[in-house]
């Protein structure tokens, strides 16, 4: 039986997948300070890195719950041991990789930046969403095994919320400040959850769910929809094109 991850807690985008577990950031094992040598340093980097990638590899053949320690760590070529040296358990791992999907989220998004005064909403949308579309894509299957997984497995449950608590934290302010300065008019009052049925509904879609795609699997059509639902929802009778 793998060993249960730490409570995982998430400080925003900034700092996804911060522990205030003793000795561990980002799901990861940190040492007390030592004297190390840059040699010891970029091995220790290459198996770390050995282990994340081998996640990201083993996911595209099975389901996260069919992969095990051993299994990731036969993959990285690193030795069982050397795996608890990094990581907690390969839920560690997950949360290890949600946090660079959400470093890249960020900086395609440009740190989630509010609309310009050259943007258009209809613009602001589409790099919103496009933004998203772009990382699901570099990182399937691995969201997209989250998101299947996250019905049955309680602790990818958890860290999905919070790392899709960490983006709505991001958008709702935006949203905010824009109703303030009378440039948006949501179909709702209730931002927050607005944001967060929008948010669930862009998941599930660039997750390639069939629900939402259709049988075709069309996703430059529904993300097509997800632009202009983002749109008219936030926006509603303020929607102007540019």
């Amino acid at each position: 039986m793998e060993p249960a991850v730490p409570h995982i807690l998430m400080a925003g985008i900034d700092g996804c997948q911060v522990s205030f577990w003793p000795g561990v950031v980002h799901g990861e094992r940190v040492s007390a300070p030592r004297e190390s040598t840059a040699p010891q340093r970029r091995r220790g980097d290459r198996q770390r890195h050995a282990i994340v990638q081998a996640v990201r590899e083993l996911l595209q053949e099975k389901p996260f719950a069919e992969l095990s320690v051993s299994t990731i760590s036969d993959r990285a070529g690193v030795a069982r041991s050397g795996f608890y040296f990094y990581f907690d358990s390969k839920y560690a791992v997950l949360a290890h990789i949600l946090g660079e999907i959400a470093e890249e989220l960020e900086e395609l998004t440009h740190d989630f930046a509010p609309r310009g005064a050259d943007e258009s909403p209809a613009e602001f949308a589409k790099r919103m969403v496009g933004s998203a579309a772009a990382v699901y894509a570099h990182n399937d299957p691995v969201m997209s095994a989250c998101n299947i997984a996250r019905g049955t497995d309680a602790e990818i449950r958890e860290i999905l919320d919070r790392y899709n608590d960490a983006v709505i934290d991001q958008i709702v302010p935006i949203v905010e400040a824009e109703i303030a300065g009378g440039t948006a008019d949501p179909i709702t009052a209730d931002v927050r959850a607005l944001v967060r049925t929008l948010s669930a509904t862009t998941a599930l879609t660039l997750s390639g769910e069939s629900m939402f795609t259709g049988p075709d699997r069309d996703l430059a059509r529904a993300v097509d929809v997800l632009e202009k639902l983002w749109l008219n929802a936030l926006w509603g009778s303020r929607v102007v094109s540019r």
